[in-house]
């Protein structure tokens, strides 16, 4: 797992470049592009978080990743809401509901379903599954379903004690999460078995191929940071181009928010599938889940700051159709990550729930 000078290193820099020039000269031909470099920058970010998570280890890594999408992804939110003004008051919601239904769905599904075709069964850490869906619960009802019922304002918005609350209750169950992951339970978030070093597929990724040094790994951290910064970037740049053509056909509004959140985080997806189909269905469920509760725990806290420093407000609360969606999606992974073993089974009813999520966003 070495870090050497190949498209890893130069795919970051030209989707920077790209990036820069399209921001200036606007055609068909670079937006092409930068769909192109968009793609590469995701591949290479998925080959940098792999080099750092496998210096500082399990859940470190996938906390690495999870984190700085996450911070990247809220300040491209709030850079959303200073520009757009109040017709933007809902994509804080909109981007963290969007982000739960594809990590505990599309992600969780694709992971359970390529890990029980290649591998039929699969163990996993159920105290640190549980303590995860405990949080992802009490912090998805806290900011996306309560804001409805409150009586000092009228929902789906809050007051400013409210917000403050709302926010500083999100950041502190997300750092106890995190504690507890990477400190006082690690134990809980570590995979079962490592792959076998005789695996044709751990030969160079596993746990037993040489770990990468000092430098090899403060390297790939900086070019995993331009990675995604790159994928953000040309996220939100093309962006424009999503709603052209969610416009053309004729799908709601609330499309573009799903499209704009799969690609933020096709970084973790396609970590999280790589780890599946190696037999680490816990790396999976670590990147998968945390990436979760961090587009929760660090969005909300955030966009809570700027909603009152700019007296803008946002509506936090969900629609009842989301709300049923949400519910059902928190109930099903309750059941089907309470066993601490997983089968095609569980992988196809989270991706049905996803197919649902997707049909109705777009016939609503």
């Amino acid at each position: 797992m070495k870090l050497k000078l190949d498209w890893t290193l130069v795919a970051p820099i030209l989707a920077l470049v790209v990036l820069g020039a399209a921001a200036l000269i606007h055609g068909a031909v670079l937006t092409a592009l930068a769909a192109v470099a968009l793609a590469f920058a995701v591949f290479a970010a998925v080959h940098h978080a792999e080099v750092v998570a496998h210096r500082v280890g399990e859940p470190f890594g996938t906390l690495v990743l999870a984190v700085a999408v996450t911070v990247i992804e809220v300040a491209l939110i709030v850079s959303v809401m200073l520009s757009g003004g109040p017709e933007k008051a809902a994509l804080p919601r909109d981007t963290v509901f969007a982000a739960i239904m594809i990590c505990g769905n599309g992600i969780v599904g694709l992971c359970l379903l390529m890990g029980g075709l290649r591998h039929h069964v699969q163990d996993f850490q159920l105290q640190g599954a549980s303590a995860a869906l405990a949080i992802l619960c009490a912090l998805s009802v806290l900011t996306l379903v309560l804001p409805n019922f409150t009586s000092t304002v009228v929902g789906p918005a809050l007051s400013t004690s409210q917000l403050i609350f709302v926010g500083v209750v999100s950041l502190v169950l997300y750092m106890m999460f995190v504690f507890v992951q990477t400190i006082r339970h690690r134990d809980y978030f570590l995979p079962f078995a490592p792959k076998a070093a005789s695996s044709p597929d751990a030969a160079d990724d596993g746990p037993h191929a040489p770990p990468p040094s000092n430098g090899e790994a403060w390297l790939a951290l900086a070019f995993l940071m331009l990675s995604l910064v790159a994928v953000v970037g040309l996220a939100k740049l093309l962006s424009p181009a999503v709603e052209a053509g969610v416009a053309a056909a004729g799908a709601p509004e609330a499309v573009v928010g799903v499209v704009i959140a799969a690609l933020v985080l096709l970084p973790e997806g396609f970590a999280a599938l790589r780890a599946a189909r190696l037999d680490r269905l816990q790396t999976s469920l670590n990147l998968a889940l945390g990436s979760a509760l961090a587009s929760i725990g660090l969005t909300i806290p955030a966009v809570a700051i700027v909603s009152i420093a700019i007296g803008q407000p946002i509506a936090l609360g969900l629609a009842p159709k989301e709300i049923t969606m949400l519910a059902l999606t928190l109930v099903v992974s309750v059941i089907t990550l309470g066993t601490g073993r997983s089968t095609v089974l569980q992988g196809v009813v989270h991706l049905v729930i996803f197919a649902a999520f997707l049909f109705l966003s777009v016939v609503p």
